[in-house]
């Protein structure tokens, strides 16, 4: 990759620490001109560390080599990646992005002294983009950054940057919330990002997004580039989903279990709005309910417009989706609804997905095209876990050993509609299909929203 390097004035210009105090005025003259961001650094920096990982890439040989040795050959090569972090906790526990530690054989941190350490993961959300690891200090207590889950940024907010941008060592940088609750960005699945013009390259990923405090209000994950180095658009992910991450990490679970409002939704358009009798596009109308879901709990009816959640505004999707993630299974919100042209209000206990009906795990095997691969069933707990609609219903690949499935290009996240042109509906239903021996097969796949058919001798 080749990265464009721009060399940058950064002013020094911030306000006092006791700045909001004095009514969140800008400087008024020279002398507040001349004050430093030293303060801050001094006492965040010594948080921020450097997370390694190295991982190994499986990739298929030219299909020229193939013709000479065989189908699904591949070579392997070690791959490394760089990225920034965060100590949440003295004994070593530490914040960072998914993406920087994904499929890892071997994670390293390095602390601003420069000594290194093995890590382990305690929690990675991929959904989220986040992950926890855990380094041993064998009982030396760390530097930590405190975690502001309860403040709200404000666009115009002075914020720092600090990280390992194009791994030349720990960098600040100074900006501002340029923008809130950017949702339409396609990064992880809950979007609900915090826009800044703090400098933002790869190496910041997983480090922290400091507020004039000291307090990590996000952490730097993704910007928006065409060069690939910043053009002063950074996002990062709120605290309070970080907070929720490490929360569960510490109470010592390997998996995030968030809920959810048994409803599918779609954003409004300005047609749909004016349809419904609403003056601008703003809120989510309700297209479907999980029977016995938390929704239908609440008597949500179809074609609801939801608008608001515990008085937070929901303009999209993603609003909505991020302001009840945030939340734990068994939850109470209230949610602001527009039904019928009046406007009323639902309590709603929010729950985990159901795991209805059970997956009953399988692994293929056999003289078949599907030899090799992992399926369950559909329900919204295992759609949840795997990413996709909590609404899909059927058999979903989840992993793929060597066999017959691998070598011909099957993925997880496939769904199996048809074999044979009989419907599959449940992992029993496939095993049935497949238990009889015949010369050809035809599998009808659900790829994302495409549906492929493919033959087999």
């Amino acid at each position: 990759m080749k990265f464009l390097f721009t060399l940058l004035t950064i002013s020094a210009l911030a306000l006092a620490p006791d700045a909001r105090a004095q009514g969140e005025r800008p400087p008024a003259g020279a002398a507040e001109m001349r004050l430093s961001f030293a303060p801050i650094v001094r006492r965040v920096a010594p948080a921020v560390v450097n997370v390694y990982s190295k991982h190994l890439v499986r990739a298929q040989i030219d299909p020229f080599w193939s013709m000479f040795a065989g189908p699904g050959l591949s070579h392997s090569r070690l791959e490394q990646s760089l990225g920034s972090g965060s100590i949440v906790r003295a004994d070593g526990v530490i914040l960072t992005n998914h993406h920087n530690i994904e499929n890892a054989q071997e994670i390293r941190v390095v602390t601003a002294d420069r000594r290194e350490w093995p890590a382990t993961v305690l929690l990675d959300d991929p959904r989220a983009d986040l992950a926890v690891l855990k380094i041993d200090t064998k009982g030396e207590q760390l530097p930590v950054i405190a975690v502001d889950a309860q403040g709200a940024p404000q666009v115009g907010d002075l914020v720092l940057a600090i990280g390992d941008p194009f791994g030349v060592g720990q960098t600040v940088t100074n900006g501002i919330v340029s923008a809130l609750a950017r949702s339409d960005v396609g990064i992880n699945d809950y979007a609900f990002f915090i826009q800044t013009d703090a400098a933002i390259n790869p190496g910041n990923s997983g480090g922290p997004l400091v507020d004039m405090n000291g307090d990590l209000i996000g952490v730097n994950t993704a910007i928006l580039s065409s060069s690939g180095a910043s053009a002063g658009v950074g996002f990062a992910i709120p605290a309070v989903m970080a907070q929720q991450v490490i929360d569960a990490a510490l109470s010592g679970k390997h998996d995030l279990v968030r809920p959810w409002l048994g409803a599918k939704t779609q954003t409004l358009t300005d047609e749909m709005a004016k349809s419904f009798g609403l003056s601008a596009p703003i809120g989510v109308v309700v297209s479907d309910i999980w029977p016995g879901g938390p929704a239908a709990r609440a008597g949500m009816h179809g074609g609801d417009v939801i608008v608001a959640v515990d008085g937070a505004p929901v303009d999209d999707e993603g609003a909505l989706n991020y302001r009840i993630a945030t939340r734990h299974p068994g939850d109470g919100v209230v949610l602001a609804v527009k039904r019928g042209g009046g406007d009323i209000q639902l309590k709603v206990t929010v729950a985990a997905p159901a795991a209805v009906p059970p997956e009953d795990r399988r692994v293929i095997t056999g003289a078949n095209p599907l030899a090799g691969a992992t399926v369950v069933n559909l329900s919204p707990a295992v759609a949840q876990a795997q990413g996709v609609d909590p609404f899909l219903q059927g058999v979903m690949v989840t992993a793929l050993s060597p066999g017959f499935a691998q070598s011909v290009g099957l993925r997880p996240g496939d769904i199996i509609r048809q074999v044979n042109g009989e419907a599959v509906t449940t992992t029993a239903d496939l095993a049935a299909r497949l238990a009889t021996p015949i010369r050809g097969w035809t599998l009808a796949i659900q790829r994302g929203d495409q549906v492929i058919t493919a033959r087999f001798g």
